[in-house]
């Protein structure tokens, strides 16, 4: 059995070896977020011993009650899983994400009962029942919710989507490959998806080295490659800087500091589309490049964002430069922006009475 077990899973084991020793190795990650994909992997894992069981030892002799409980851990544990990668991937998701996951649950439970999902036919074989697609639906759903929320929230570098449709591809590949390859796709579902976690966590490290840690936009040294390298496409530059975060860091402590400037950069990436990339270039201070952008579409954008912040209890201060005949730099162009956002923040300080030092 451990032999069968070994032969089936070893790509399995290799990969979620891998995973374990780069987790652990792993300076950028918060705790929090390693205690999360330890228990990813782990579940991935420990589901292959399901399948494994359910599948292999189905044609000796096991009982057809053993073999519907089998089932409904699996399928149960398997939007469970989908809803954990959610949980360990996108920020800003809260456990209540798991709650079509128990939902489904409840529904295989019962089926092991009425059959109503599942059941076992008197040579212990699997069959649908009225509900018989209620797992691919499940998975489609959490699937599609995450692919969905991850492009959502990433800057639409290529670095950033090439992991986001591969995983794509292993998720689509667990839907639509057990109508081709039969029960037999069950056997290396875990595999699928511990390589698909595993690719989209190396380049997620990757990443790292262009990222802002805090709000997940582009870094200042991404700023600095991407004016180097791609200027003649830059047509505009918006140029943001948070009023105030000197008053909240003083009065109500750095983490405060930390969730506002959060609270700005999901303003921002609301706001943008695939022409615009977004840079933490210091503290409260922001700049978009706008790439191949009429003066229209990045005056909407800076409504847009306005219109965002608007409904938080921050305020910024914006300029904008838009230069689309060559005749202004890059560098020049930032400056105008910048001046812009300038006279921006003065026109604050006036209306609102806080002393310019206090920033």
């Amino acid at each position: 059995m451990i032999k069968a077990y070994l032969l089936e899973n070893w790509a399995l084991i290799l990969v979620t070896m891998a995973f374990a020793i780069i987790l652990k190795t792993t300076i950028f990650l918060e705790t929090k977020m390693k205690r999360r994909m330890y228990i990813l992997i782990a579940s991935v894992f420990l589901l292959s011993f399901i399948v494994f069981a359910e599948f292999n030892q189905s044609s000796q002799g096991m009982s057809r009650e053993v073999r519907t409980v089998l089932t409904a851990i699996r399928y149960s544990a398997t939007p469970f899983i989908m809803a954990m990668i959610l949980y360990t991937l996108v920020k800003k998701v809260r456990w209540f994400v798991f709650t079509p996951a128990i939902v489904f649950t409840i529904f295989n439970v019962v089926s092991i009962f009425t059959g109503i999902v599942f059941s076992t036919d008197e040579s212990n074989t699997l069959v649908r029942g009225p509900l018989g697609y209620l797992p691919y639906i499940a998975v489609g759903l959490y699937s599609a919710l995450l692919i969905y929320t991850l492009f959502r929230n990433c800057n639409k570098q290529s670095s950033e989507i090439i992991p986001i449709v591969f995983m794509s591809l292993a998720f689509i590949s667990g839907l639509v490959m057990p109508f081709i390859l039969g029960k037999d796709y069950s056997k290396i579902f875990c595999t699928t998806i511990m390589i698909a976690l595993f690719v989209y966590y190396d380049f997620s490290i990757l990443q790292l080295t262009s990222k802002d840690a805090l709000t997940g936009l582009l870094n200042r040294q991404a700023f600095y490659s991407a004016i180097d390298k791609d200027a003649k496409t830059v047509t505009g530059v918006v140029s943001i800087d948070m009023n105030g975060l000197k008053k909240i860091n003083d009065n109500e402590g750095h983490a405060a500091g930390d969730e506002a400037i959060e609270t700005l950069a999901s303003c921002f990436m609301r706001a943008k589309n695939s022409k615009h990339s977004i840079y933490r270039i210091g503290g409260d201070e922001f700049t978009v490049l706008c790439r191949k952008s009429s003066e229209d579409e990045i005056k909407e954008l800076v409504e847009r964002i306005k219109k965002n912040i608007s409904e938080t209890k921050y305020t910024c201060s914006i300029g904008y430069c838009f230069c689309a005949n060559g005749e202004k730099t890059i560098v020049e162009m930032i400056e105008a922006s910048d001046e812009m956002m300038y006279a921006d923040k003065e026109r604050f300080y006036h209306t609102s009475g806080i002393e310019k030092h206090r920033k």
